[in-house]
Order: C-alpha cells, then sequence, then structure tokens
C-alpha cells in the first residue's frame, strides 16, 4: 500500500514512519510538506512524475503555503483526484474544523495523540480499518478509477 503523507511538523512525520513500523505494516509512506505539494504529487507534476497513486492521503490541516482545507476543495474540483480517501489528521479537536472537513468529504477525521505508544495505536486502527475492512478502488492508469 501507499500512503501519501502531507504533514509539515518533521517530528509528527516520524512519529508517523514508526508507527506503521511498529504495526508491522507493508506500506510505502510518500511524504510531503504543504499542500501544494500534495497537489503535484497527485497530479504527477514536477517532480513527482513518477510518484505512484497512493492508497490513503493522511492530511494535516494547518500548513504553510496552501493548507488541508484547501488541498480537499481542490480535490473536490478535480474529478480524476476526488476519489482519493482522505484522513484528516490534525492536533484541532475544535468543532468548526471537524465540521468544515466532513463537508469538505473527508473519510475521516483523527486528533493527534499525545505520545507515541497513542500514536501508535491510532495507526493500527486505522490501518485495521482501511486496509483489511475496507475496499479502496484500485487504478487502471494514473488518474482513472476502474
Amino acid at each position: 500500500m501507499d500512503i501519501l503523507l502531507v504533514e509539515d511538523n518533521d517530528n509528527d512525520a516520524e512519529l508517523m514512519r514508526l508507527a506503521f513500523q511498529d504495526a508491522k505494516l507493508l506500506v510505502r509512506v510518500h511524504r510531503v510538506s504543504d499542500g501544494e505539494a500534495c497537489m503535484a504529487f497527485l497530479r504527477k507534476q514536477t517532480p513527482f512524475e513518477n510518484a505512484p497513486e497512493p492508497d490513503l492521503v493522511f492530511l494535516d490541516l494547518n500548513m504553510p503555503r496552501m493548507d488541508g482545507r484547501e488541498v480537499m476543495q481542490e480535490l473536490n474540483k478535480d474529478e480524476r483526484l476526488r476519489h482519493f480517501p482522505v484522513i484528516v489528521m490534525t492536533s484541532s479537536d475544535a468543532d468548526a474544523d471537524v465540521l468544515a472537513s466532513y463537508k469538505l468529504r473527508c473519510s475521516s477525521y483523527v486528533v493527534k495523540p499525545i505520545g507515541f505508544e497513542n500514536f501508535a495505536q491510532i495507526i493500527r486502527s486505522l490501518s485495521n480499518y482501511w486496509f483489511t475492512v475496507v475496499v479502496l478502488p484500485t487504478t487502471g492508469s494514473p488518474g482513472t478509477v476502474t
């Protein structure tokens, strides 16, 4: 499985990588640090022409240049990208952020926990759900769902 992690915080990105490793999952985590790079990755624009199509997008809300809300707005406008499951993973537990994210069609909203063990438990739970319970779309060619 390929995961696109859109996260500007190096420590949170490392926690995510370690949590997937701890869960013993065979995933490839591809990281970008802002929304503009996320859109370039998903659209296979320079320098991401050979990037794989991710099975899941883990998206932080508060980032420089283009935040997570703007990313979800762009995904919803683009027929070729609308199918990506987006898991918002953020430090915000504000009701307004939760509601706004679901209105923008996020698939899940998760508040980042404090401490590695809590973080690892959430990643195990999410992974179990997304990789064993849910049926994800497969692709025939970049940007198209079959």
